[in-house]
């Protein structure tokens, strides 16, 4: 697996989630043809380069979270990115991906 080739197709993906939605790590990793490799999807989010365009923050983990520690200004970051395309954050700070996942 070429992991220029494979990053590619994962920010891909990742581009044509929608404003307001968001989508987990399986999720897009499943779509790019890499089912089960939901961690592979955290490598590439994490080797975007700044400024790349990609809407990184709206990959979230399966329980509908940040993976970024709660207190750290990633976590800020990623939520208040969210909040301003209208995603809301339950009292556990998770979002329901019933009503904000993206649907294919």
């Amino acid at each position: 697996m070429d992991q220029g080739s494979t990053y590619k197709q994962i920010y891909e993906i990742v581009k044509q989630i929608p404003s307001g939605k968001v989508a987990t790590y399986g999720q897009i990793a499943r779509i790019a043809g890499f089912p089960g490799h939901a961690r592979l999807v955290g490598y590439a989010m994490h080797s975007l380069p700044n400024n790349s365009g990609i809407p990184w923050h709206r990959v979230i983990n399966a329980k509908g979270q940040i993976s970024f520690p709660k207190d750290s200004v990633e976590n800020a970051l990623q939520r208040s990115m969210l909040e301003a395309e209208g995603v809301v954050f339950n009292l556990n700070n998770s979002v329901s991906l019933k009503r904000f996942q993206w649907r294919i």
